[in-house]
């Protein structure tokens, strides 16, 4: 057991894109909205209003099915520098309570309220103050799980959806989250779920009784980190960060599924280089290149490696995309979606690097500069490199500003 209990709450905004959109425009209100990277396009759902979710709407869907089972269904491209100045203005909220506050999502966060109730009063009357200032001041409304610890509140917040408050006490443990299924459990995806299926584990409780040795065997390290959160213990703190940006990263829905390696290599190119753009721009550098591909059967694949040093750099960001790209794509299938991002961030003034006139590195980000300079003046297509326009001459690329989405991990 834990030594001591702390009072957290987890916030977790209410189809927060879908939302954002329904506040800013009246007339989608009480409608089905949802939020995606291009209505026209071949892109999947982002968000749904909780009026489409009835018809069996998801994020991740591809927007093509959404139509289908939602005809009436108001399908709108997502805005994500909107979504993330209205994340940080909640944000803000939060901190007017306490000061330990961690993003978890741009829609997601925990705060540590303990030793705040002389303040602000319990927790609960925290949580209510909390729900009241953003539905004023913003029109959103939101659901907040209590607990001692993040796992707990986590799971209380999913408990009532949308605009809830859920308690849940240490003592509540055996008759709220062991009778849930196993999948319930953070960190249990269908691989996991179908894995515990077969020892004959269908239930949180389950998991808890059965004995840690064994479920070492079967998921090493792993098997004790769930048979702790199956007792609901977890000693992480929260972390606030001045810096909630975790990861930054862009991908596209081509328009037609391709295994051409020239198209597939032109839009890594593009990508690094928007993604190495927003580095830049927001004054980060980053250490691990993720790529994502989706296959034309919707099968998803996402890989990473670490450089050995930090980078805002478009050539290496594209070096490492292009070298994992090699040694993961199956060329007989065609692609869908490719995406390019990079983690593991730093604000780049903590990044001390020695550099001469001479270094490659100082070299290429004068370029890289320059090329963002320009296209801050004249458009993303001002300036492109060879490979890009060689593949849009050749093979129709798209323009490099249409239907790129971006992604940002608060």
């Amino acid at each position: 057991m834990e030594k001591y209990d702390r009072s957290i709450l987890h916030v977790d905004m209410n189809a927060f894109f879908a939302a954002v959109e329904q506040h800013d425009n009246p007339r989608l209100r009480g409608k089905p909205v949802i939020v995606c990277g291009d209505p026209e396009g071949r892109s999947v759902v982002s968000t749904a209003s909780y009026e489409a979710r009835p018809f069996g709407i998801k994020a991740g869907m591809p927007v093509t099915q959404a139509k289908l089972l939602c005809p009436e269904g108001i399908f709108i491209k997502g805005d994500i520098q909107k979504y993330v100045r209205v994340s940080l203005k909640i944000v803000d909220i939060y901190k007017s309570f306490t000061p330990l506050v961690e993003p978890f999502s741009i829609d997601e966060a925990f705060l540590d309220v303990t030793g705040c109730d002389k303040l602000f009063g319990s927790p609960v009357d925290i949580a209510r103050l909390i729900k009241a200032r953003i539905r004023k001041e913003l029109g959103l409304t939101c659901s907040i799980g209590i607990g001692p610890n993040k796992l707990l509140s986590k799971m209380a917040s999913d408990f009532q959806k949308p605009d809830g408050l859920v308690v849940i006490k240490r003592e509540e443990i055996p008759d709220k989250i062991w009778i849930l299924p196993v999948r319930n459990l953070i960190g249990v995806g269908e691989k996991t779920e179908k894995a515990l299926h077969s020892l004959g584990i269908n239930t949180i409780g389950d998991l808890a009784r059965y004995p840690v040795e064994f479920l070492e065997c079967k998921f090493g390290i792993m098997g004790r980190a769930l048979h702790l959160m199956a007792l609901g213990i977890d000693h992480s703190p929260v972390q606030p960060s001045g810096l909630p940006v975790k990861s930054i990263s862009h991908e596209y829905t081509l328009p037609r599924d391709t295994a051409n390696q020239d198209i597939l290599k032109a839009h890594i190119i593009r990508l690094s280089g928007e993604v190495g753009r927003r580095l830049r721009k927001g004054g980060y550098v980053g250490k691990t290149i993720v790529l994502k591909l989706r296959y034309e059967d919707f099968i998803t694949i996402t890989r990473s490696e670490t450089l050995g040093d930090f980078t805002d750099c478009d050539k290496v960001i594209y070096q490492k995309a292009w070298g994992i790209f090699l040694r993961s794509w199956q060329c007989w299938r065609k692609v869908r979606l490719i995406g390019v991002g990079i983690s593991n961030l730093i604000e780049k003034e903590r990044f001390q690097r020695q550099l001469s006139l001479f270094d490659d590195y100082a070299k290429q980000a004068a370029i890289d500069r320059a090329v963002d300079s320009i296209r801050d003046r004249f458009g993303g297509d001002a300036i492109m490199r060879a490979g890009c326009w060689f593949s849009r001459r050749t093979c129709g690329l798209a323009n490099s500003n249409d239907e790129t989405t971006p992604g940002v991990s608060l």
